[in-house]
């Protein structure tokens, strides 16, 4: 027999062995949700107070030494791995005519480009809003 012979014999084998009359049940055991409770919602409530964020160019003092500077807007623009849009603003070419804080020289290479090691801006700097509401425990003192 022929080497070629052999081999699709196994392939067979394998496949038939793969096979093997195991089979995923065709109907799921019911769940049970009665925990669930059958209450109906019978109290609605005004909506959560919006973040109020600081006016433009006002500046938000630091609490502590070395911390990085919180955002004074809403963080939500795309950062991925074709584009940062916080360099739309606060690269070193535009800040100054788009009137924002100019990224620091630690986070540039000689050649005035962003660092790649600091290219997720949200991984230390946070936006910072006046919440109506506390969003987490937090008993953080500088003192």
């Amino acid at each position: 027999m022929s080497q070629e012979y052999h081999i699709t014999s196994l392939v067979v084998l394998f496949m038939l062995n793969a096979c093997s009359g195991q089979q995923a049940a065709t109907q799921a055991d019911p769940v049970n949700i009665a925990s669930l409770g059958q209450s109906e919602i019978t109290e609605v409530r005004a909506a959560d107070a919006m973040p109020t964020y600081p006016k433009r160019g006002k500046s938000i003092e630091r609490t502590f030494v070395h911390q990085p500077p919180l955002i004074p807007h809403k963080a939500q623009y795309p950062i991925n791995l074709k584009k940062n849009s916080c360099m739309n603003c606060h690269s070193p070419a535009k800040a100054k005519r788009m009137k924002a804080t100019q990224i620091d020289a630690s986070h540039l290479l000689a050649d005035s480009k962003l660092n790649q090691h600091y290219y997720n801006c949200t991984q230390c700097h946070v936006p910072q809003a006046d919440n109506k509401q506390p969003l987490v425990e937090n008993y953080f003192s500088a003192k």
